[in-house]
């Protein structure tokens, strides 16, 4: 019983039949065969002749009994599978050269032109959209976007008897894609919403062309960021605006050590000043190390020769090994200004931080601060790397302030004030 279930195949027996089998071979071959097979298990000798009986009697209609069941259930079977191939095959967006599988399908046509009008901005008003679904020799036009969704629309298509006549066809492909197709009759522009196959980040033109990707985008040496598209008629190349394959990425330093004692500033301003009230009001530089044994900064004032405008200095060798991470560079601008001069920007390249300071001769001096990374430059707040100590004071100072938006704007009489 078990072999007349199998839908693709028939099993006669453990011994395959050769071209020689002859099933009407002399009994007694037949008998010896059997004998010799059922010698050990008497219980199936009665069984054994009583088929070699019935194949002897009437040999002729045993083997179309078998053969005939054999062939309608495998077409059954092809059929089924087939069917279920084009159910689980995901439906395919294409549009303006672009190609990607669907996964989601339970999504709607509508859901799905919002997904795109990042990378289509004309696909932004879904007023001016339409949308097709073309499956093998079907078109169907969608009626309502908004309330149909895509697996439904392609498991309809399936279902339809006109789309099972269409497969019967000579010729016909027997696996179509279904194809969702937007159509557009304006333009608008959107934001930029998720990654697709078509799009992708290069760092290079030949790796782009490589791809042949609808949308790439390419950093330049203009230190730009480049979108370039991929049209029949050519290819449209402008700078990228708010890209969302690109990551949000703000120009400073991100800070992995302790910011710097402020103790330790006020005596690297005192031996600044030193240098500055001996009259001819000279430069200096210390350097700001950070011991990774001995947790913690120190300075070093390295061999120098300085005048008013100028330091030369060596990198003090006690210091160059892994143990210690050379911080920052601080030097003086006595009664100058504190800025950075070309000289300056000749001779900063280390990857470091660098800091200036000025106006020695006034109370609060004038600190300026950068990072160098790699011989770029950008200015950051000295706060950033320099502890700052807020001193308290009384909380009963504040009950005699008030707040306005203007200074001619009424409070409330003479004794307002």
């Amino acid at each position: 019983m078990e072999n007349l279930e199998n839908k693709d195949m028939i099993d006669l027996g453990s011994v395959p039949i050769g071209d020689d089998f002859d099933p009407f071979a002399e009994e007694d071959a037949a008998e010896s065969e059997a004998t010799d097979t059922t010698e050990d298990t008497p219980e199936f000798e009665t069984q054994a002749e009583s088929t070699e009986e019935t194949q002897a009697e009437d040999p002729a209609p045993e083997l179309p009994k078998l053969e005939a069941p054999a062939k309608a259930p495998a077409t059954t079977a092809k059929d089924t599978n087939a069917d279920d191939a084009l159910s689980d095959k995901p439906p395919v967006f294409e549009y303006a050269g672009a190609t990607e599988n669907i996964d989601d399908t339970a999504k709607t046509f509508d859901e799905l032109r919002i997904e795109k009008a990042t990378d289509f901005p004309e696909l932004d008003d879904g007023k001016k959209v339409s949308w097709t679904v073309e499956y093998g020799k079907i078109t169907k036009t969608v009626a309502d976007p908004k309330g149909m969704s895509i697996g439904k629309m392609k498991s309809d298509i399936e279902a339809s008897k006109e789309f099972a006549d269409a497969l019967k066809k000579r010729g016909a492909d027997k696996n179509p894609a279904c194809k969702i197709k937007p159509r557009v009759t304006a333009q608008s522009k959107g934001q930029a919403v998720v990654a697709s196959s078509y799009r992708g980040v290069f760092t290079n033109m030949d790796d782009a062309e490589a791809a042949g990707k609808v949308i790439s985008i390419i950093p330049a040496k203009d230190g730009k960021v480049y979108e370039i598209r991929r049209a029949e008629m050519g290819k449209f190349i402008t700078p990228v605006v708010g890209c969302d394959l690109l990551s949000d990425v703000r120009a400073g330093f991100n800070p992995a050590l302790p910011r710097v004692p402020m103790e330790l500033i006020f005596k690297v301003i005192s031996f600044f000043r030193y240098y500055m009230n001996l009259g001819a009001e000279k430069e200096a530089l210390v350097n700001i190390y950070w011991d990774k044994v001995n947790p913690g900064y120190f300075v070093d004032v390295p061999k120098q020769v300085v005048t008013k405008a100028s330091v030369e200095s060596q990198i003090n060798d006690d210091y160059t090994d892994d143990r210690y991470i050379h911080f920052m560079d601080i030097h003086s601008h006595n009664s100058m200004k504190a800025f950075f001069s070309p000289t300056d920007n000749a001779d900063e390249k280390a990857t470091r931080l660098y800091t200036v300071i000025g106006n020695l001769h006034e109370y609060f001096p004038d600190i300026k601060t950068r990072i160098s990374n790699g011989g770029k430059f950008l200015d950051i707040d000295p706060l950033e790397v320099f502890e700052f100590e807020d001193c308290s004071f009384p909380v009963k100072w504040t009950e005699n302030v008030q707040f306005r938006k203007q200074h001619n704007d009424y409070v409330g009489g003479e004794d307002s004030l």
